[in-house]
């Protein structure tokens, strides 16, 4: 695995763009230049994420989302190895 996330990843299991090792490994966002822990799903080269609309589900009992538009920087949270000595 390269120390570099993708330019695009999603939490949600249904989406093409879900990757679980990528995902155990935890995924810092920067967005605006504000640290968010609330992003459902990024994309660094279009410049936007995915963060829930509050507590708000859809028919299906997904969260509804709201995609922000601005700058995106991503980094993992652990090393490669997934940080086990």
């Amino acid at each position: 695995m390269s120390d570099t996330p993708p330019d695009r990843l999603s939490n949600d299991p249904r989406s093409k763009f879900h990757d679980e090792a990528l995902l155990e490994r935890g995924i810092g966002i920067r967005f605006n230049g504000i640290e968010r822990h609330n992003v459902e799903e990024y994309c660094i080269s279009e410049g936007w994420v995915r963060v829930a609309a509050g507590k708000a589900l859809d028919r299906r009992g997904q969260p509804i989302t709201m995609k922000l538009k601005g700058t995106v920087e991503a980094w993992f949270l652990l090393p490669a190895g997934g940080g086990e000595d």
